[in-house]
C-alpha cells in the first residue's frame, strides 16, 4: 500500500529536493555551480534574452554567487557538456556515460532526429573538422536551398553528427556552437561504455527522483521517446526490491527514493522569494506543477499577443512552497531599468508583510543580475495591489 502524503508535503519535498532554498554550500562559487548541474542532472538551454538566458537564471537562482562565466569556465575545464535532455541542455560529465545510449540509437536509426541524414556531406564535414580543428556552421559553404526548418544542409550534418555523438560542442561564440570531434573534447580516463537498456533506465529514475523526490513513470519519460514502458516496468521491480517507496497525494500515486521521505520537515526553513525561470527544472512539466501546485502555468511568448494573459515572458514568482504569482518582465540594458510589465497574482494569494519585505530584497537582487539599477511596474493584478508593491517605482 502507498505511503499517503499530504499535498504541502509534497510540495516540500520537491522544492527541497529542487535545491532552490538550499543552505549555503562550503564549495566556492564554481564548485556550487558544478553541484547544483550534477545534482539537477541538466540545465536547459534557450535562445530567449529579454531577461538573462534560461541557463544562467536557472543556476542563478541556486547559488547566490553565481557568475555568468561559470558555465564557459566549467565546459573549458571539461567538467560540464552540451547534449539533448528533453531539450537542448547543459550536463554533468560524469553523466556522459548515459548519453551514449541515445546517441547509438541515433547512429543506427532507431531514432529519429529532424534532418534526413546526408552521409557524404557528413563525412566531409568530419573529415574538415578533423583537419582543421573546431568549426561553426558559417565556416561552411551551404547551398542556396534550405529544408522545411528553414536551415541549410551543412547546419543539418552538423546537428546529426552532434545528436549521434561524433561531435560535441567544444565552445560557444556568441551563442553559436563551435563544433570539435569528440574524442577531442572528452577528459582523459572517461568512462565511454555504453549502458544496458537497464542500466540508462535506472538511471533516468534515480537521476529524476533524486533531483525532483517524486516522480510517476511519465513524469520521468517526459519527452524521451520510447521510455514510458520501460520505466514503468523498472519501477515496480525497484518498489518489489524496496528501493523505492510508493506515496498518494490526493488521487495521484508516485514514486519516492526511501531516503528522501526522511525530508519532510515540520517547520519551514526558509521565508525567501524566487522569481524563476520558465524553463526552471522545478516547473519544466506544466501538467506536473497545475497537479501538486494548483498552478496553471503556459510561456505565452510562442502566442499571438492578443491571446496573452499575463505576458510576452512571464516569470513564476515561488514563495516558500507555493507559486505567489508572475510576473513580466524586460531588462533594458540602454537605460537600467528591469520594465515589469505585468505583475499578477494568483486568486488564492493574499499579500503579507513577509511577502512584501522577501519580494523587495529578492527583486533588488533580480535587478542586479539583469544588470539593472531600477525596476518600474506598469501594471498588476489585481490593480488594487500596485500600491502595496513599494519596492517598485
Amino acid at each position: 500500500m502507498p505511503i499517503t502524503i499530504s499535498k504541502e508535503e509534497a510540495r516540500r519535498l520537491v522544492v527541497q529536493s529542487q535545491q532552490l532554498f538550499a543552505k549555503p554550500s562550503h564549495n566556492n562559487a564554481l564548485g556550487t555551480t558544478l553541484s547544483a548541474i550534477e545534482h539537477l542532472g541538466y540545465i536547459q538551454i534557450d535562445t530567449i534574452s529579454v531577461v538573462q538566458r534560461a541557463h544562467h537564471h536557472t543556476l542563478w537562482n541556486r547559488n547566490s554567487d553565481y557568475n555568468l562565466l561559470h558555465i564557459e569556465e566549467l565546459v573549458a575545464q571539461k567538467k560540464v557538456f552540451e547534449y539533448w535532455s528533453h531539450a537542448a541542455a547543459f550536463l554533468p560529465m560524469k553523466d556522459y556515460r548515459y548519453t551514449l545510449y541515445r546517441k547509438k540509437a541515433f547512429h543506427m536509426g532507431h531514432e529519429k532526429h529532424w534532418f534526413k541524414k546526408d552521409i557524404q556531406l557528413m563525412d566531409n564535414i568530419l573529415k574538415r573538422i578533423a583537419d582543421e580543428g573546431p568549426l561553426m556552421a558559417k565556416d561552411f559553404q551551404h547551398s542556396q536551398k534550405v529544408n522545411e526548418w528553414g536551415s541549410k544542409p551543412a547546419k543539418q550534418a552538423l546537428e546529426n553528427l552532434y545528436m549521434q555523438g561524433d561531435l560535441m560542442v567544444a565552445e560557444r561564440k556568441n551563442f553559436h556552437k563551435v563544433y570539435d570531434l569528440a574524442e577531442r573534447i572528452l577528459p582523459k580516463g572517461i568512462n565511454t561504455a555504453i549502458p544496458t537498456q537497464q542500466e540508462y533506465i535506472r538511471f533516468l529514475i534515480t537521476n529524476y527522483l533524486r533531483a525532483n523526490a517524486l516522480g510517476t513513470a511519465s513524469e520521468i519519460a517526459y519527452l524521451l521517446k520510447k521510455t514510458k514502458n520501460l520505466v514503468a516496468v523498472e519501477l515496480k521491480e525497484m518498489l518489489y526490491k524496496q528501493e523505492i517507496v510508493e506515496v498518494q497525494v490526493d488521487n495521484e500515486r508516485y514514486y519516492v527514493l526511501n531516503q528522501l521521505l526522511n525530508g519532510i520537515e515540520n517547520e519551514e526553513a526558509y521565508d525567501e522569494v524566487k522569481i524563476l525561470s520558465p524553463f526552471d527544472n522545478l516547473l519544466i512539466q506544466r501538467k506536473r506543477m497545475k497537479t501538486l501546485f494548483d498552478f496553471d502555468y503556459q510561456i505565452e511568448c510562442y502566442t499571438t499577443e492578443a491571446k496573452r494573459k499575463y505576458g510576452y515572458f512571464s516569470l513564476p514568482i515561488l514563495w516558500k512552497n507555493q507559486f505567489a504569482g508572475r510576473m513580466d518582465s524586460k531588462a533594458d540594458h540602454k537605460t537600467g531599468i528591469l520594465h515589469i510589465n505585468h505583475l499578477a497574482f494568483e486568486n488564492h494569494f493574499s499579500l503579507s508583510d513577509a511577502f512584501t519585505f522577501a519580494f523587495d530584497k529578492t527583486l533588488k537582487d533580480f535587478c542586479r543580475f539583469n544588470k539593472c539599477s531600477s525596476a518600474h511596474l506598469h501594471k498588476t493584478t489585481p490593480t488594487s495591489l500596485k500600491k502595496a508593491m513599494k519596492a517598485i517605482s
